[in-house]
C-alpha cells in the first residue's frame, strides 16, 4: 500500500453502526452467522463470505440466508462528516468485514469516499487484535490516529495500540468527537433570508452563550439583485465551550425556524 506523508491528521473509521446501518438479524440467524469461532474465520479472510453464507446454510434455509445477506444503509449524516472531515484529514475505512467488502462499498456509493480502505479479511487480522492496529498505522506510515468504532472494546483496544480511540454509540457523538478534535469545522453558518432576523437571532444566540454571532451579506447573484441576497450569522462556539459544529443538529432546527438552513464556514 502506497505510504501517505502525514501532513495531514489521520482520522480512521469503522463502517457498520457508524457509517452504514442494518436491520435487526433474526436471533435464529445471529446465533449461526455470528458464533465466535465461524464469524472469525470470516472476518480474518481464513474463509470467503461465500464460504460463511454457505456454512450459515447448513443451519439456516438459504432463502432465508440469501434475503437476510444485504448491503445495508448509508447513514447519510455521518457521510456528510466524512465528507466534511476529508477536507483536513486523511480518511481511512477499518472494518472487521469479509471479503465482499469492497463489493459492498461499490454498491453504496461508497468506494470513492475514503483515503484508503482497511479490510480484516484481507490482512487477515480483526479487531480489537491490538496487532491490527499497529499494522494500520504501519502500513499508513502515520505514528498514531483517531479511530472512531461503535464497539467500545474497539476503541479501548486501539487507545491502548497508540491510537486515539474513541467510542462513538451514534452519529451524534461521531460529530462531537470529530468537532472536538478539530477534524471538522468548527463554525456553522445559519443563512437565513431576512437581516432583520438574522439580527435579532444573533442577539439572542450571544445573550445565550454562542459566539461570535456576527452577521454578514451573503450575495448569491448580482448586487443589484436584492431578491438573492441571504444574512449569515457565524457561530463558532456553543454555550458549553464545544465547537459550533458538535451542535449541527440543534442549529438545524433553530435555523428552520426562521425559514432558513445552515451552511458550513
Amino acid at each position: 500500500m502506497e505510504r501517505t506523508p502525514a501532513l495531514k491528521p489521520l482520522l480512521l473509521l469503522d463502517l457498520d453502526g457508524v457509517l452504514r446501518s442494518w436491520p435487526p438479524t433474526p436471533p435464529h440467524i445471529a446465533e449461526v452467522a455470528f458464533e465466535p469461532s465461524l464469524l472469525r474465520r470470516a472476518v480474518t479472510g481464513q474463509i470467503t463470505d461465500e464460504q460463511w453464507r454457505d456454512e450459515i446454510a447448513r443451519q439456516v434455509p438459504r432463502a432465508e440466508v440469501e434475503a437476510w445477506a444485504g448491503t445495508g444503509e448509508v447513514i447519510t449524516e455521518a457521510l456528510a462528516l466524512v465528507r466534511l472531515a476529508r477536507r483536513r484529514c486523511f480518511v481511512a475505512l477499518l472494518s472487521n468485514a469479509t471479503t465482499r467488502l469492497e463489493d459492498d462499498l461499490a454498491v453504496l456509493g461508497l468506494d470513492t469516499e475514503f483515503d484508503a480502505v482497511l479490510n480484516s479479511a484481507r490482512l487477515g487480522l480483526a479487531k480489537p487484535d491490538p496487532a491490527l492496529y499497529r499494522r494500520v498505522l504501519d502500513e499508513l506510515g502515520y505514528p498514531t490516529g483517531v479511530f472512531c468504532d461503535d464497539s467500545e472494546e474497539n476503541a479501548v483496544a486501539a487507545t491502548a495500540a497508540g491510537l486515539d480511540g474513541v467510542h462513538v454509540p451514534d452519529t451524534a457523538a461521531l460529530r462531537k468527537a470529530l468537532a472536538v478534535r478539530g477534524l471538522v469545522p468548527a463554525t456553522v453558518l445559519l443563512i437565513l433570508p431576512d437581516r432583520d432576523d438574522a439580527e435579532e437571532l444573533a442577539t439572542e444566540l450571544l445573550e445565550a452563550g454562542w459566539g461570535p454571532c456576527a452577521v454578514h451579506r451573503d450575495m448569491l447573484a448580482g448586487e443589484d439583485d436584492a431578491e438573492d441576497v441571504d444574512w449569515v450569522v457565524e457561530l463558532t462556539t456553543a454555550p458549553d465551550g464545544l465547537p459550533a459544529s458538535a451542535h449541527r443538529p440543534e442549529l438545524d432546527e433553530v435555523a428552520e425556524r426562521h425559514d432558513g438552513f445552515t451552511g458550513d464556514h
